[in-house]
């Protein structure tokens, strides 16, 4: 199984505990913070260092 390197909503869902669209509210500030283009997707581990959170236990909910 290939492993992903970018994050969804719905991965941020689970990860938080909180709704898709707060994901996706999140998602579009991180990409803010990093002047990424909106069709630029963020990867797990920006995903991470943007919320203090361990990338291997991250990577290991969303798979």
């Amino acid at each position: 199984m290939a492993k992903r390197i970018c994050i969804y909503p719905k991965d941020v869902a689970i990860i938080t505990g909180k709704t898709e669209r707060y994901g996706r509210s999140l998602l579009k500030r991180i990409r803010e913070r990093l002047n990424k283009e909106k069709h630029q997707v963020v990867s797990v581990s920006e995903f991470c260092d943007y919320m203090g959170l361990n990338e291997e236990e991250v990577k290991r909910s969303i798979i």
